[in-house]
């Protein structure tokens, strides 16, 4: 969901709430993303997240109140302090034509320059149950504990659009998807079982920031 001055929470009982529910439940590597060279760095789940802790967004640079919040939220690490920048993956549920309409809107091709903001306390906390390690700790931009929240270059972007059943029929019907935009049915978004639904796999797959390329170096 995209806020400017707060955040409002849909019930869970909603198909919306549903998908991000059932994203909670997603690794911290997105499924169907294998490692590669064009990636090695570390992916992290930045939302949703169930801890009560503030969650990674994204902004463009110089605005200090209008902040993009994904329903969805999955953060690539690039793996050197000497070249950080973040790759991202968003997952957006979209109930209406209008909500996917103002939702395409931001993440299309701009001038400017988007950024990934990761909060100190969410940078501090772990990220596995049961392991005590910070997140910090697992990306390869940081070498040090942080003092402040970090703000990285988004080099790569990729989005995901849940549609309802119907809506998503008239999409692929009679409308072309831009280069880093996938569609699925929200309802598969909303299944306890997504993660090894062989068809989303596929899906998240080709999103891949290897994809486009015919193959790489070794």
């Amino acid at each position: 969901m995209n806020e400017v001055l707060y955040v409002r929470r849909k019930p869970i009982d909603t198909l919306d709430g549903q998908v991000r529910q059932g994203l909670a439940r997603w690794p911290q590597r997105p499924p169907g993303l294998e490692p590669s060279p064009k990636q090695p760095g570390t992916w992290l789940r930045g939302r949703p997240d169930p801890a009560p802790v503030a969650k990674p967004f994204l902004k463009f640079a110089g605005t200090s109140v209008h902040r993009t919040l994904p329903d969805g939220l999955w953060l690539h690490f690039g793996p050197s302090p000497r070249d950080p920048y973040v790759d991202i993956l968003c997952i957006e549920a979209c109930s209406s034509v209008a909500n996917l309409l103002d939702k395409r809107s931001r993440f299309a091709p701009s001038t400017g320059s988007m950024l990934a903001h990761c909060p100190l306390g969410w940078l501090l906390a772990p990220c596995i149950d049961d392991d005590p390690t910070p997140r910090w700790r697992l990306i390869g931009v940081l070498r040090t504990a942080p003092t402040g929240p970090l703000e990285l270059p988004v080099r790569d972007m990729r989005v995901l659009f849940g549609l309802p059943p119907r809506r998503y029929r008239e999409f692929v019907a009679t409308q072309t998807a831009h280069a880093h935009e996938f569609y699925c049915p929200m309802s598969v978004l909303a299944d306890a079982a997504a993660p090894e639904n062989p068809a989303l796999r596929a899906l998240m797959a080709r999103a891949a920031a290897a994809a486009n390329f015919m193959e790489l170096p070794a």
